[in-house]
């Protein structure tokens, strides 16, 4: 049912800018031109083949947001918030699926928890339109400089990395603003709160500010949020500073530098250039777009809670330590398979993809087309510049990739795989070498 509610959102959003209106020359951009735009804004990524602004018309820029908006809250909370205002009654089957909409472990009080996402979203995304507007009206001018206020503060939030700064120069997302405070602190701090997850909204605005109290899943998000992010900043700053960074202010390389980390997790803006970052830059913003935001929030990825999974196993494996145990908690057993088989698909996902893209798109460099399939599935938008380069198939590739990152890659999978009742019977266990 969700698999399909992004569908139907993404094949409406299709057909809206595909309307003459809908471009600023009133022609028509083409089928998949219209369905990758639409693909994009819906699974809040932000790659695009055309510049936003100078392409699409205010229709059309009202078309994205609102595709962004229901993308970035899903579509369930956004049945649901009709419900609630209809005061229509929200059965058990619809409590389920809003409970899948939003990645959070229980279904009881998960319409509370719903109110809680639409006034928090209102709240933070108001805030981010007012900070925003008030730097860019004095450049723009009163209306316009409210509108793109709103726009980027939407974008943000949701993690969806779609500008309108085009006017200034395409493809130019935030590089006029490098050096705001106000303009990249808002952002980033948008950025961040959108991608921690509404569970863990819900269960610090409980406990406040005592970090025992807050439940695991809370906990393990914060911890390692923070640490991609001082660690993602620091590795920026050093690969960079003899190459982008080279004549800033210490000011204005550490402000780059924190830009560079958080916004490959997930939200697509940049700063300064992406195609001209070092090997390393790129190879470290390839890992965080791969890594994303947490559960049931705006972002994509494999997830913060994947990762620690991962590495508290392995921690527990090399310690030979008997179960993996993290904040005097002990980890639930089938954790370690679930976050495996997330990573697994993802990267045969991403291989695939680059293999098929690389074999039809020769002059492209392989290092690109990482980035590009990368950026895709993790609904990040970060682009070396290839994008509108691609050829009709490769789009397609990269629209499924959109797809399967914001409808979740292992459930995607599951789409077409053949769900049958799973036998009680099980075969002799025998074993076999590992590593």
């Amino acid at each position: 049912m969700i698999a399909l509610g992004y569908f139907l959102i993404i094949i409406a959003g299709t057909f809206l800018l595909s309307l003459p209106i809908a471009s600023r020359n009133n022609l028509f951009p083409g089928l998949i031109n219209a369905l990758f735009t639409a693909t994009s804004a819906t699974c809040v990524t932000g790659l695009v083949v055309f510049d936003t602004y100078t392409q699409w018309s205010p229709f059309g820029q009202v078309v994205i947001l609102l595709l962004i908006q229901i993308g970035g809250l899903g579509f369930m909370t956004v049945v649901t918030m009709f419900s609630i205002f209809l005061k229509r009654k929200i059965g058990l089957k619809e409590r389920g699926l809003l409970r899948e909409s939003v990645n959070t472990m229980y279904i009881g009080g998960i319409v509370r928890l719903t109110k809680k996402i639409l006034l928090g979203t209102l709240l933070f995304e108001g805030i981010g339109a007012v900070l925003l507007s008030l730097r860019f009206i004095p450049k723009m001018g009163l209306l316009e400089g409210i509108y793109n206020g709103i726009f980027h503060s939407v974008s943000a939030f949701c993690n969806a990395g779609f500008d309108i700064m085009g006017k200034y120069g395409k493809y130019s997302s935030l590089t006029n603003f490098f050096g705001d405070a106000v303009v990249n602190l808002t952002i980033i701090t948008l950025i961040i709160v959108g991608g921690i997850g509404f569970f863990v909204w819900d269960d610090i605005e409980k406990n406040k500010y005592h970090f025992k109290k807050y439940q695991l899943h809370t906990k393990i998000v914060l911890t390692v949020t923070a640490i991609l992010i001082v660690s993602g900043t620091i590795c920026f700053y050093i690969f960079e500073r003899n190459n982008l960074l080279y004549g800033m202010t210490t000011g204005e390389k550490v402000l780059a530098s924190l830009f560079g980390a958080v916004t490959p997790r997930t939200a697509g803006f940049n700063t300064v250039d992406v195609a001209a970052l070092t090997s390393a830059s790129k190879l470290l913003t390839i890992v965080l777009m791969f890594i994303g935001g947490s559960p049931g929030s705006t972002a994509g990825g494999i997830k913060t809670t994947t990762l620690a999974v991962i590495m508290i196993s392995l921690w527990s494996s090399l310690k030979n330590r008997k179960g993996d145990n993290i904040f005097g908690r002990r980890l639930e057993d089938n954790a370690l398979k679930r976050s495996s088989a997330v990573v697994t698909v993802n990267i045969l996902l991403i291989l695939s993809a680059a293999l098929l893209i690389s074999a039809t798109n020769k002059a492209l460099g392989l290092d690109d087309i990482l980035f590009e399939v990368t950026s895709a599935i993790g609904t990040v938008g970060l682009s070396t510049g290839i994008t509108g380069g691609l050829n009709t198939f490769a789009k397609i590739i990269i629209i499924l990739l959109m797809y399967s990152g914001r409808v979740g890659s292992l459930s995607f999978t599951l789409l077409f795989t053949e769900h049958g009742v799973a036998s009680s019977i099980q075969n002799p266990v025998e074993k076999i070498n590992i590593g």
